[in-house]
């Protein structure tokens, strides 16, 4: 699957929905997604709360990430992992990311 296409695909589709969003799960494997999500510059994701893993990789564009009082820049080619505390997504130019989250994690054995 080349991403950076998909990337290019979905932000086409964004920019023609009326939320200036667009989004396709890319791997879907249990309990792990990937989904690539393109927003329109100036789209908000509203403050959510995080899935219990979870990681940011941005392809395109520049987002900013809302944690409280917070907001932190992530260009292009930037990783990070999700914080655990609320917090939203808003882009500061035309961008797609791609999103990796863990739905469920099993609780640990004890042997």
């Amino acid at each position: 699957m080349d991403v950076h296409q998909l990337a290019q695909d979905q932000l086409a589709l964004a920019h023609d929905d009326p939320h200036g969003r667009s989004a396709q799960i890319a791997v879907h494997d249990g309990h792990l997604r990937q989904t690539v999500i393109a927003l329109t510059k100036g789209t908000r994701l509203a403050e959510h709360n995080s899935p219990p893993a979870g990681s940011i990789l941005v392809l395109r564009g520049t987002v900013g990430v809302t944690t409280g009082d917070r907001v932190d820049t992530m260009p292009a080619g930037f990783l990070a992992t999700l914080t655990h505390d609320r917090h939203g997504v808003e882009a500061l130019s035309d961008a797609a990311i791609l999103l990796t989250t863990v739905t469920s994690v099993a609780e640990p054995s004890h042997g």
